[in-house]
């Protein structure tokens, strides 16, 4: 099995070597130029190699890789012109999905994998929504409620509502108001069809990375035309897949070939108003998941569309054409041909835009990993079908699928929803009272509050502290010792022990007051007509 992939030909072949595939790539240019043939002539040669792929289908043309390729006298002559000795129409081993279930195998997360970060991306929540779905999932772990579908997520969105008061002090301000906007984004994206995502059986990573007995690796194709028209739940979930490959997979270094490869098409949706976090997230992702055998290759019409941070982190590039009509075009053309390594031999800003259809600039990263001088060259052609497969050659695919049965049946467990909708919608007993129990009813030993920790409910504000001369006490502390009419009358008259004023007290403050206000009033008149006596003189 050959260590390399021909990509296409110039002055010199230009190849893609398997020990330096997973040092990820991109694969540029604008629309109609070929991006999508050489995609599938990319994930024909690592198919060949023995390297799963997985690709989004936009457009649905990606799916004749699935079928061999109607015989073109004019194919064959470019791929012996190229130099690809055994060029043969065949058919790559596909495997289909369909986030919708429609055109391939149903593709389900769990919302708990989704996590609260991409949830609020998909959802387009700003910052204090986000907070409260984060308090939401933090008490379903506290409680032991498991998150798996949409209707899980209403669930527990609503019991946070209930208790809002209750959380405030152990888990933060939650607003009833923010929880409604929350639902109503849910609501929206249900009707979009985003609930079909969420739930069980849940995608295994490993049904991604089959091998046939034959060696070839399998192609992951998701129908994507339709998840499309939803830009950011088809962004997101892409970014979902990539984070939990990045936390799943092991390290295993730098392999012969990669043990997946990852095709990102229509790569600027992922970046598009996406917030610090997410792109610090992929960033880290790029980088770090290099070391688990996993190489991502991004498919747009601009490389300007990723990230620097990004960009730096592609070391196999595959460059078609680009226009250059306005000034912001012709930057971003100088910006692309700076991206690539000089070649003595071509002026790669002029290149790039008299580039014609199946042409374009590559350059690869070679055995030192020093990325190699830019070529421009000739794509070779797919050996799978250019064009879509028909409804009835995809439906006969999956039936043939070594996945068929797997996924086609949804499973809805025990859950956050069952737990909490369930206890409250109980069936009613029959009768207008219900019949009475033949046995004495079971005492429950488990916990009401499903296992959870509260915080303390908070207490009510204290009241400003009293004078001293009138300590609080209680009403039923003892009487004093004694006893007799004797002391009663005292401690009418007095107080007992100084703890609460007797009548005689009261009545002399009571005339104290009387006395001091008396006198005031006559100091206050005697001042006042004195100041207006001497005003008056004058």
């Amino acid at each position: 099995m050959a260590d390399n992939i021909l990509i296409g030909r110039g002055d010199k072949p230009c190849e893609l070597l398997l020990s330096r595939a997973n040092r990820h790539g991109l694969v540029a240019g604008a629309t109609g130029t070929g991006k999508t043939v050489t995609l599938q002539s990319l994930a024909e040669g690592f198919s060949r190699a023995g390297v799963p792929v997985f690709c989004a289908d936009i457009k649905g043309d990606l799916s004749g890789i699935a079928a061999a390729g109607k015989p073109n006298p004019k194919l064959e002559k470019r791929a012996h012109e190229l130099g690809v000795a055994d060029f043969a129409y065949e058919a790559s081993p596909v495997v289909f999905w369909d986030v919708f279930g429609q055109q391939g195998h149903p593709l389900r997360a769990t919302v708990a994998e989704m996590g609260p970060l991409l949830l609020s991306r998909m959802l387009e929540l700003n910052d204090t929504q986000e907070g409260v779905l984060n308090i939401a999932f933090k008490l379903a772990d506290d409680d032991g409620l498991l998150l798996l579908d949409f209707k899980d997520l209403r669930a527990i969105l609503g019991h946070v509502a209930e208790r809002a008061a209750e959380l405030r002090d152990h888990y933060g301000q939650v607003s009833k108001t923010t929880i409604g906007t929350i639902q109503r984004r849910l609501l929206v994206l249900e009707q979009a069809g985003g609930e079909q995502f969420f739930g069980e059986p849940a995608l295994a990573l490993q049904h991604l990375m089959l091998v046939t007995p034959d060696g070839r690796g399998a192609v992951n194709v998701l129908a994507a035309d339709k998840l499309i028209h939803s830009p950011r739940l088809y962004a997101t979930f892409l970014l979902w897949l990539l984070s939990e490959l990045f936390e799943e997979l092991p390290e295993v270094g730098d392999l012969d070939k990669p043990k997946l490869v990852f095709f990102f098409d229509e790569a600027h949706l992922l970046f598009r108003d996406a917030p610090r976090a997410l792109t610090d997230k992929v960033e880290q992702v790029v980088r770090l998941i290099r070391s688990k055998g996993v190489g991502i290759y991004f498919v747009t019409q601009n490389p300007l569309d990723l990230p620097g941070t990004v960009l730096g982190q592609l070391g196999n590039r595959v460059q078609h054409a680009l226009r250059a009509y306005t000034p912001a075009e012709q930057k971003a053309v100088r910006a692309a041909a700076e991206t690539f390594r000089p070649n003595p031999r071509l002026k790669v800003e002029d290149a790039i835009t008299h580039l014609a259809v199946g042409e374009a600039l590559v350059s690869t990263l070679q055995a030192d990993g020093s990325p190699s001088m830019v070529e421009q060259a000739r794509i070779v052609p797919p050996r799978g079908r250019i064009g879509p497969v028909t409804p009835e050659e995809r439906k006969a695919l999956m039936a043939k699928s070594p996945l068929a049965g797997h996924y086609d049946t949804a499973v809805d467990r025990e859950s956050a929803y069952e737990r909490l909708v369930g206890r409250t919608h109980a069936a009613p007993a029959s009768g207008p009272w219900g019949t009475a129990p033949a046995t004495p009813a079971p005492v429950r030993s488990d916990n009401p509050w499903g296992g959870a920790v509260l915080p303390p409910r908070p207490l009510p504000d204290s009241p400003p502290p009293r004078s001293p001369r009138i300590p609080q006490t209680s009403r039923q502390a003892p009487p004093a010792q004694g006893g007799g009419w004797g002391d009663v009358l005292g401690s009418v008259l007095t107080g007992s022990g100084g703890k609460r004023e007797g009548a005689l007290e009261s009545m002399a403050k009571s005339a104290a007051r009387s006395v001091g206000s008396s006198m005031g009033r006559q100091i206050g008149n005697a001042v006042l007509r004195g100041v207006l006596g001497s005003m008056l003189k004058r």
